[in-house]
């Protein structure tokens, strides 16, 4: 089987489970959980089979014309360099992994035959993305995974906070693929195809007409689809969905797509200066306000998610300073430790029967008692420090590197005026990472059975040394296997060369002292603070809060757990939570994403609103008026008519003789006055 057709296959497999999921998922129960787990993993080895075909070499390139448009042509092309094989990889292997735990975390869940159809669907549009050659058809993945998500983070829709999200999600996604639409046009219009080869050709020699244009248009796209300020803060709501979901949206699929397609065209962007100023400014912006963000979080899985705002800041970092082999490397031992970070987290949160740092930091054992979480999520955690020699290190310091590079003039691909901003705003970044990380850990694992008033009689059990039911082995089975690349991806560093640009993506010991260090400094500060707050908890002001029910059953199955801790208030803040003191007065600015939604609020939706207002009052108050009078004024003359028509032939005969007599006398005048004049 030749490799063009093996990597057609690919995306093709999770579209027939999906399809084949929707069709027999109700009739055929029996078949749901392997139409969903075994096509993704075919896809998945199909994918590594590509790797190794391609194995860094010569694109593999195949096209046939889709349809005919009159103008700019439109193919289904296939393109799969060193880039597309090895993202394929993770997209499937993180896909995988997805299905297998949501075979546990989901079993008895009413609607998983249609939740596994949607994860294939959204899948199979990923992995279009990733290896199409044409910019049309990678518009079709790019539309579908929007789809998907809105009803993936919608899957608990019994619950306000999920339909708010979804719907939050779809809009301001749409809102950045407007203009991103229109940049492919004008993108197509000036290189004369959609075709990425063609493209690529047509930069490289100087054929694009509005680069910047083109470029800002394309980053309002990319903006949206991959949480980047200003148009993030759909991704901490989409949190609302099922654990798996967020693990499959922030580790390879939605927010990876923005990126990948940015290193994909790498050359446009860079061909306008101005355009890799703004994107450097996104990206430290996001970098720096995200990892602020998380450290005030008391939801573990919005830390986690301004977490991945956080990174994809570093990608587009490192897109922003011209090194898309840096970015790549980022994102694929970021999906790696991040999937392992998210579904860690829902086996905590099944364990904990919360998804509150406040209340698992009331909860003394809870390592003991999820110790496959408990080991994995700090090797994630410590991934995701970037501390060494785990996989975040490596991919991180990648980072650096091409920023220094940059900055001191020794890569003039993009301004050393970006280089400068994305290197000092990754420093900052390193170090609120590794607290917020250390923070995350302490809260969650090292809890202690210090009474609170707002504990409810629920966790007598758990403080008393009881051990809920374990967590099923599909769940813990999928933790241990992501480990192993969050553990040592980052040790293929010296092999990745030839796969990528070719440029080198070793740590340099300048960037690897600056970026541990400060990580080490983010680390211990956080450490200490929560030892000595700990130790000499501050007296709260006030009395103390009432009984409040916090925890869902802990004897459920995860995704009842998940579903009922939605909309369960969270306890009264830990008094040993060192997020507060190391953030100060930022501390309620930070912990409501520095009140962007309000602004948004008040600068787009009241007015939009209002206006919607004002157009329901004049479509209704103005404009049925007259449809209204029209009626009414017809019905009126009708019922004149009616009145008319009495049946009785004395008073027809009378009417008769009356309107002759009124027309003989109508005549005789008629006739004087023409004869006067």
């Amino acid at each position: 089987m030749t490799t063009t057709t093996l990597a057609v296959l690919v995306p093709v497999l999770p579209f027939l489970g999906s399809l084949a999921g929707l069709l027999l998922g109700r009739t055929v129960p029996g078949l749901v959980r392997p139409l969903a787990v075994l096509p993704t993993l075919g896809a998945a080895v199909l994918a590594v089979l590509v790797a190794a075909r391609q194995g860094g070499g010569k694109a593999v390139q195949a096209a046939t014309e889709l349809t005919p448009t009159g103008s700019v042509p439109i193919d289904l092309a296939l393109y799969i360099d060193g880039f597309a094989a090895l993202v394929a990889v993770v997209v499937g292997v993180v896909a995988s992994c997805v299905q297998v735990y949501s075979t546990g975390y989901l079993r008895h869940d009413p609607r998983y035959p249609s939740y596994a159809a949607l994860v294939s669907l959204f899948t199979s549009a990923m992995l279009l993305v990733v290896y199409s050659g044409d910019l049309m058809v990678l518009l079709v993945g790019w539309e579908i995974m929007g789809i998907c998500s809105y009803f993936l983070v919608g899957h608990y829709w019994e619950t306000p906070e999920a339909r708010s999200a979804s719907l939050k999600a779809f809009l301001v996604t749409k809102l950045g693929d407007v203009p991103f639409l229109f940049g492919l046009f004008a993108l197509a219009v000036d290189a004369g195809t959609f075709r990425i080869t063609g493209i690529l050709g047509a930069v490289a020699a100087g054929g694009l007409d509005h680069p910047t244009l083109i470029a800002l248009l394309l980053l309002a796209g990319v903006a949206g689809k991959s949480a980047q300020f200003p148009l993030h803060t759909w991704l901490p709501d989409a949190m609302a969905g099922p654990t798996p979901v967020s693990a499959l949206i922030h580790a390879a699929t939605m927010v990876a797509a923005g990126i990948y397609f940015v290193a994909r065209l790498l050359p446009v962007f860079a061909a306008s200066a101005a355009a890799m100023t703004v994107l450097a400014v996104m990206a430290a912006v996001t970098m720096v306000g995200s990892a602020l963000a998380a450290l005030a979080q008391d939801d573990i899985k919005r830390v986690l998610a301004y977490s991945t705002i956080g990174q994809l800041g570093y990608m587009a970092g490192a897109l922003a300073v011209g090194d898309r082999g840096a970015a790549v490397f980022h994102l694929l031992s970021h999906g790696a430790f991040k999937a392992l970070l998210f579904l860690a987290a829902g086996v905590v949160i099944h364990a904990a029967g919360t998804n509150s740092l406040a209340a698992m930091s009331r909860m003394t054992g809870l390592a003991k008692r999820v110790p496959d979480a408990y080991w994995t999520m700090t090797v994630a955690l410590l991934a995701l420090a970037a501390i060494p020699p785990f996989a975040g290190f490596f991919s991180k310091e990648a980072v650096l590197v091409a920023a220094e590079h940059t900055a001191l003039g020794d890569r003039t691909v993009a301004p050393a005026g970006a280089g400068w901003i994305v290197l000092i705003a990754a420093l900052l970044t390193a170090l609120g990472t590794a607290a917020y990380a250390m923070r995350l850990w302490l809260l969650a694992f090292h809890g202690r059975s210090a009474e609170a008033p707002d504990l409810p009689q629920a966790l007598d059990s758990v403080r008393a040394g009881g051990t809920p039911a374990r967590q099923p082995i599909a769940m813990n089975a999928v933790l241990w296997v992501l480990a192993v690349p969050s553990l040592g991806f980052g040790l293929t560093v010296a092999y990745l060369d030839d796969w990528f640009d070719g440029n080198a993506l070793t740590p340099t010991v300048t960037t690897a002292v600056l970026g541990t260090g400060v990580a080490l400094v983010g680390a211990v500060i956080t450490y200490a603070v929560w030892r000595t707050l700990r130790t000499h908890p501050p007296v709260p002001a006030g009395a103390p809060a009432a009984y409040a029910p916090t925890v869902a059953h802990p004897d459920a199955e995860a995704g009842q757990v998940e579903a009922e801790a939605l909309h369960l208030p969270h306890p009264s803040e830990d008094p040993a939570d060192p997020g507060r003191l190391l953030l100060g007065p930022l501390h309620r600015h930070a912990a409501v994403g520095f009140h962007l939604d309000a602004v948004y609020d008040r600068l787009f939706v009241r007015p939009v609103v209002a206006a919607a207002g004002l157009v329901r009052f004049l479509d209704r108050e103005v404009v049925d008026t007259y449809v209204n009078g029209a009626g009414s004024g017809t019905k009126g003359l009708g019922w004149l008519a009616r009145k008319a028509q009495t049946g009785n032939v004395q008073t027809y005969l009378s009417v008769l003789l009356a309107g002759s007599v009124v027309l003989a006398v109508a005549a005789v005048v008629l006739a004087n006055v023409n004869a006067g004049s």
